[in-house]
């Protein structure tokens, strides 16, 4: 099945690819605007078009997957995905679209297509397990847009990946589903299909997630792509109208926040999705047995039992949950290499995380992102190996540092009550109260974890390191 050309009432961009005599396809040699009207409208103006245009595949038709794609597409490569799934659809509840990432989605002429589903909430607390008082506390509005240039938005997942799926479709990409890719060819480079076919193209982008099939042309030494964490959390969401009729609950609603009780090896995220309409909830807790062994259908009972004893607030709004899934945590194994020949790996794929720095998905985001900006810096098609290699080097520091940072705020969350949380609340405390501060344990307070986190562009520090390759 393919899906491709009109979506969301755009016109497809592929119906607007001439073939110029332009050295640079829709991009002059000399000054002038007279082509404009053929590039995107709703790309951003640090979109660099690709003096050479490939033929691409793309394996995984996920959060990373379109939004890849879509990069790629905007520089002018010509894009197919092939997703394993007979339909598209994102399960899950909420996720976080920070900065980092709304920077780039928003160059990709993503706004339009998620105004109407994202939330801006306000604040981020840290909130002490057993009494819920504010013990941390990011201001996310005006902040972030004013430091970082760019939003923090929360979204149900599902709605963050309609939109990403519209946008590639407006831009001419063709996403085939129910097509499961069993292997690779590393050099000529292509894909081999599940009922045998093989296809061909200029390079192939493995973003096949957690279980990928891409990831062992790079790593054949049989050992785990993923180390078990020890962690599991619980996800669920409940209506806000039953939080609304709880007097003891409703002032959760009253501004669009983020909520965090933390305590001893445990905490609960909570936050409002689906333009408000649903509070999303994910509650971690330590658990190493084999997820196999799991009853699904015991979860409720389990949850509860897990945070008895917490805010009675907290427990109250547990209380309402109705439905969860549990799912293990899990961190991926660094790799010392993404690319192999004309095939590479990105997304989880390369670099599942713990979810306590909200970045998976960002860092996909980053990835697709990079990915198109290295390949624009091609002169000619000889050029490849070295625009894989710089981002394959930029990326795999980025991502491996963020893994570390994903992991250590899964130590700073998760103290006991004694001198180390006491010593953690302390230089928590003016924050909370307004005060200046030069670090925090909040890291995303900390003001040098922002602006290493938050600050960062992707597509920046790709032109940083091609620069410097040509010194």
């Amino acid at each position: 099945m393919v899906s491709n050309g009109r979506a969301n009432g755009h016109v497809s961009q592929a119906s607007l690819k001439v073939n110029f005599s332009s050295r640079n396809g829709n991009t002059p040699t000399y000054p002038s605007n007279c082509l404009e009207f053929l590039n995107d409208p709703l790309s951003g103006e640090k979109t660099i078009p690709a003096k050479v245009r490939l033929n691409i595949i793309v394996v995984g038709a996920g959060l990373g997957g379109l939004a890849t794609a879509i990069a790629l597409a905007i520089s002018g490569h010509t894009v197919t995905v092939y997703e394993q799934a007979q339909k598209l659809g994102e399960v899950g509840a909420g996720i976080q679209i920070p900065s980092n990432s709304t920077r780039l989605l928003s160059r990709l002429g993503l706004d339009p297509y998620l105004k109407e589903y994202v939330i801006e909430p306000e604040s981020i607390s840290f909130r002490r397990w057993q009494s819920g008082n504010v013990i941390g506390l990011t201001q996310l509005i005006p902040n972030f847009r004013e430091q970082f240039g760019a939003p923090y938005y929360v979204i149900h997942r599902a709605n963050f990946h309609s939109a990403l799926h519209k946008r590639a479709l407006d831009l001419g990409v063709t996403v085939k589903v129910a097509s499961r890719v069993v292997g690779y060819n590393i050099e000529e480079p292509s894909i081999v299909l599940e009922n045998d076919e093989t296809v061909s193209s200029d390079l192939v982008v493995a973003a096949d997630g957690v279980k990928s099939v891409a990831r062992g042309t790079l790593d054949q030494s049989g050992k785990s792509a993923f180390e078990k964490t020890g962690f599991a959390a619980y996800r669920a969401t409940v209506d806000v109208e039953r939080i609304k009729g709880d007097p003891e609950l409703s002032w959760l609603l009253e501004r669009p926040a983020l909520n965090i009780w933390i305590g001893d090896q445990r905490h609960v995220m909570t936050y409002t999705i689906g333009a408000g309409k649903s509070f999303n909830m994910v509650l971690s807790h330590p658990d190493d047995s084999d997820p196999a062994t799991w009853d699904q259908q015991n979860t409720l009972s389990d949850m509860r039992r897990e945070f008895q004893g917490w805010d009675s607030r907290l427990e109250r709004i547990i209380g309402l949950i109705e439905k969860t899934i549990k799912w293990p945590l899990i961190s991926g194994v660094p790799l010392s290499r993404w690319v192999n020949g004309k095939v590479l790996i990105l997304g989880d794929a390369a670099h599942a995380m713990l979810p306590y720095m909200s970045q998976g998905a960002a860092m996909a985001v980053e990835d697709g992102a990079a990915l198109a900006r290295s390949l624009s810096k091609m002169e000619t098609v000889a050029d490849i190996s070295k625009a894989l290699s710089i981002f394959e080097k930029v990326r795999i520091e980025r991502a491996g540092m963020m893994q570390e940072a994903s992991l250590l705020n899964g130590k700073l969350w998760h103290f006991a009550d004694g001198p180390l949380q006491e010593a953690r609340d302390a230089a928590m405390k003016p924050e909370t109260l307004g005060l200046p501060f030069s670090h925090s344990p909040n890291q995303w307070s900390d003001p040098a974890t922002q602006m290493w986190c938050y600050g960062y562009d992707a597509e920046q520090e790709i032109d940083r390191a091609w620069t410097k390759s040509e010194l």
